[in-house]
């Protein structure tokens, strides 16, 4: 068939960048750890142009080459130039009409290329699969976009359909990592498409290595990164994540201004219980204690002033009940035996002086700290860095979009160990606003 090296399946490495260098850099540890397609992706293609596309094809001319150039119209020019600059495969969106995907075809034969047509957020998949096949498409993807895989997003819902009612090679691409490729193959992918699973790694070429163990063992090789979990499994990502992953994820928004550890070391998880009480009116705190489930971070609005409504006796008490920790928009004291004890406890204030139980205030509504609105069932984050709420309705997207922010970190902080700068692996000077 068009383009395919080989014996099915192939791993293609997704090169989803926006700096060329760092592109081919991980396209060389990817190539020697076995793979087999490269393909230029959307973001590094509409950042350097074709550019990537001559620039993989000189570096690796042994390997397949896959544009994945999005085409949405002016298919005959757009294959045309992607076939030229040495593509061995160019993709094109299913909701293309069937006119642009007919020229994509017919260029594609021109100039000896194939066509991959990608089904991302197609409505009727395994219908429109049959249609490209019919209009002459070499391959079909079927696609699981990134922003749907943050709110957990199934990249093997429609594969195995799809494979039943084609003849030509289905790729699948989307949340792939070393657990679930070996799935993919079973349900009939002939292409195997990682990005992140590869492109973030610290050693791409292990990483590569251990995708294609799985695709061709069988086996679901545990990792810790590259998966995106679901509200059910939110409390895992978090606590792999930090504060300042969080906030990155959540556009740099979430923090509790001001609001500043107490315990030093500790990471703080969990859904919010929260309290509005009068300042040092301790009343309410406490009785918070006694409702609060295992896991829950007791989220209490104060005032922001004194005198303190929490303390040792209270964090004992938080212990019993399995309490998380605690965020105080207001005073707490006894903070040497409560680091003694390693709660987790944040605070504006810490102050000697403790206020009177007057039982004012209210249990479990939405409370307003330094202005960001806090409501029950929140996700909180605490480390040494602060505080951080995701409200509960975006929690499961935004964990998983800090746990990306991690991921790519961690890439990041290899390069500059191998001898870079952050300016200079992010080519900071060339992103700078103009104007």
């Amino acid at each position: 068939m068009g383009g395919a090296k080989g014996q099915w399946p192939v791993l293609q490495v997704a090169l989803d960048f926006l700096e060329l260098q760092r592109a081919m850099n991980v396209a060389a540890e990817a190539v020697a750890g076995g793979a087999d397609w490269l393909e230029a992706g959307t973001p590094l293609i509409k950042s350097e142009g074709l550019d990537a596309v001559r620039a993989l094809r000189r570096e690796f001319p042994d390997r397949v080459i896959v544009a994945d150039m999005k085409i949405m119209d002016a298919g005959r020019i757009e294959v045309e130039a992607a076939a030229k600059a040495g593509a061995t495969i160019v993709d094109v969106l299913s909701r293309a009409s069937d006119a642009t995907i007919s020229e994509c075809v017919q260029a594609a034969r021109n100039y000896g290329t194939s066509i991959a047509v990608d089904l991302i957020n197609e409505p009727n998949p395994v219908e429109r699969a049959k249609q490209v096949e019919a209009l002459g498409a070499d391959y079909v993807d079927v696609h699981t976009p990134i922003d749907v895989q943050m709110r957990g997003g199934d990249p093997f819902a429609e594969l195995r359909e799809v494979c039943q009612v084609t003849t030509i090679p289905v790729g699948v691409a989307g949340g792939i990592n070393s657990e679930n490729a070996a799935q993919a193959v079973a349900a009939g992918a002939s292409i195997v498409i990682v990005g992140g699973a590869i492109t973030k790694s610290a050693d791409a070429k292990a990483a590569t290595q251990t995708i294609k163990q799985a695709m061709q063992t069988g086996a679901s090789i545990p990792t810790t990164l590259y998966k995106r979990e679901t509200a059910e499994n939110i409390r895992r990502v978090l606590d792999a994540v930090s504060a300042a992953n969080l906030s990155d994820a959540l556009h740099r928004g979430g923090v509790l201004p001001g609001i500043l550890p107490i315990t030093l070391g500790v990471h703080m998880v969990g859904p919010a219980l929260t309290v509005r009480t009068a300042p040092g009116d301790w009343a309410k705190p406490v009785e918070a204690i006694d409702r609060a489930q295992p896991g829950d971070v007791i989220v209490i609005d104060s005032g922001g002033a004194g005198p303190a409504i929490w303390g040792e006796l209270a964090t004992h008490s938080a212990l019993n009940r399995k309490v998380a920790g605690i965020v105080i928009d207001g005073a707490i004291r006894d903070t040497p035996e409560i680091r003694k004890l390693g709660f987790a406890a944040f605070a504006r204030l810490s102050m000697p002086n403790a206020g009177e139980p007057r039982g004012f205030g209210e249990i479990g509504v939405p409370v307003k700290i330094a202005g960001i609105t806090v409501k029950p069932g929140d996700w909180i984050l605490g480390d040494d860095d602060g505080v951080v709420v995701v409200p509960r309705e975006q929690a499961a997207e935004y964990a998983n979009r800090a746990m990306d922010v991690l991921e790519k970190e961690n890439r990041i902080r290899e390069e500059i160990k191998r001898g870079g700068t952050l300016a200079s692996v992010i080519e900071l000077l060339r992103w700078e606003k103009i104007g």
